[in-house]
């Protein structure tokens, strides 16, 4: 039996706008398996952003539960939110959020200081994570010296810091070219089978379906659909018409 390593229970999220309340989520459940890559897909203002915050643990529902590896995130304190997000999740943003004063190599090792790895094993590891995504030999360039597709690498490099059970990518491809844009959700897809982890993208992208396991499509706040893969590739020539 499959791992559930996410899992929403009739999620809801509402905004306050004056005397007006915006309702972005309304009643999301869905259980998300260990080692699967999942795109979340959906229009803009679907709450296709929303839902992936409440995955990651970077915002709270309103109601409803949210459970990352059995742990209900609601119950967790400040400290114990920090420890869950440092130690179980790795991120990756469109914008590639990578510090421009450090170096690839103190990008990547960063999340590993925050989790107490001493300096020797971090910077052991983030060369060797460097090397994965074909970048070892550039460990000392600032990302203003690295290409978008670089620095998103790097920003691969470093999601993977903490050995994360989850990897949430943020449009992942949202500032690359295509091809570029390529490179980056297959290495994303050879981390996912290489490592067992699970990989959580919000999307736009539909070259991402290629490399999906299953897609969950986000429509005015709730689940229109979700499809497996077998099923995708029936759909996958009229999948933008819709």
């Amino acid at each position: 039996m499959e791992h559930a390593i996410v899992r929403t229970t009739d999620v809801t999220k509402s905004f306050q706008l004056g005397d007006h309340t915006l309702e972005v989520l309304k009643g999301i459940s869905l259980t998300i398996s260990t080692g699967r890559y999942i795109s979340i897909m959906g229009p803009s203002g679907s709450g296709k952003s929303t839902l992936f915050n409440m995955i990651g643990g970077l915002d709270k529902p309103t109601s409803g539960k949210v459970f990352i590896d059995e742990v209900d995130v609601a119950q967790l304190d400040a400290y114990e939110l920090a420890w869950l997000r440092c130690r179980k999740i790795g991120y990756i943003f469109q914008t590639f959020n990578l510090i421009p004063v450090m170096t690839a190599l103190e990008n990547v090792t960063l999340p590993m200081t925050f989790a107490g790895t001493g300096s020797d094993e971090a910077n052991e590891r983030g060369m060797e994570l460097l090397k994965q995504v074909g970048l070892d030999q550039r460990y000392h360039h600032k990302p203003s010296e690295l290409s978008g597709g670089q620095q998103q690498r790097v920003a691969v490099a470093r999601a993977l810091a903490n050995t994360p059970a989850i990897i949430l990518a943020d449009e992942p491809t949202g500032n690359l070219d295509l091809t570029t844009g390529e490179e980056i959700i297959t290495l994303l897809k050879q981390m996912s089978i290489e490592r067992g982890v699970t990989v959580i993208s919000a999307t736009h992208d539909f070259k991402m379906l290629n490399v999906s396991d299953e897609v969950i499509w986000i429509r005015d706040g709730r689940i229109d659909k979700i499809e497996q893969r077998d099923e995708l590739n029936i759909s996958v020539g009229t999948i933008d018409e819709k």
